[in-house]
């Protein structure tokens, strides 16, 4: 894939946290490291799409591991598909991620928690991370959420935003509060989050997105 659709979105800021909007443009990546096991669960639906947000920045990173040296917080392993509507898993799909770090901040002077990447043979993606922290913007007090801008060859760009089960610790904060004030948040859009063990979350996230224009 050598191009990317435009992804125009309406947004949330805040002081130096806050979500992200600015058209995306073409990148190069290679292709996704080799997934975790997922347990398809493909509705048929399309995933709901969301804003974009003021912080969102072309030319990221092509890479599925985003915890360089500086980045602190509860680790976080995100794997699944991407499907089509008629449940087709779906190769060579551009997913974009970007998202705040432990303490609500952004980076908005380089590409740190940000990153793009190509799903495998399967339609399979690993992203390594960590769970974000909730920050006030804008759209006030936002939950803990990660951006994600999702489009396969030639279709349309789902920009959307993924969110944590109320019962997620991490930083001493209260998920369930967080989500239930955030009126931006959508339930279907929740991942699938296991443990913590050895300080680390596993969380999985299946994407339904449509492929035709």
């Amino acid at each position: 894939m050598t191009s990317v659709a435009l992804g125009v979105g309406v947004a949330a800021s805040a002081g130096p946290a806050a979500d992200a909007a600015e058209p995306r443009r073409p990148a190069t990546a290679r292709r996704a490291a080799a997934p975790l096991a997922v347990t398809p669960a493909c509705s048929g639906h399309e995933t709901p799409a969301s804003i974009e947000g003021p912080l969102f920045k072309p030319n990221s990173p092509a890479r599925g591991d985003l915890i360089t040296p500086g980045i602190r917080g509860v680790r976080l392993d995100l794997s699944g598909v991407v499907y089509d509507t008629a449940c087709k898993p779906l190769p060579e799909t551009l997913i974009e991620f970007w998202q705040c770090d432990q303490n609500g901040d952004y980076d908005t002077s380089g590409f740190s928690l940000r990153g793009h990447q190509y799903t495998d043979s399967r339609g399979a993606y690993l992203l390594r991370t960590i769970i974000p922290r909730d920050y006030w913007g804008r759209w006030g007090q936002r939950a803990p959420h990660i951006h994600t801008q999702v489009q396969a060859s030639g279709g349309p760009v789902l920009i959307t935003q993924l969110y944590f089960p109320d019962d997620t610790q991490a930083y001493g904060r209260d998920f369930a509060a967080l989500n239930a004030a955030d009126r931006l948040l959508n339930r279907a859009c929740t991942i699938g989050l296991s443990g913590p063990a050895d300080d680390r979350y596993t969380g999985t996230f299946d994407f339904v997105i449509t492929t035709k224009v």
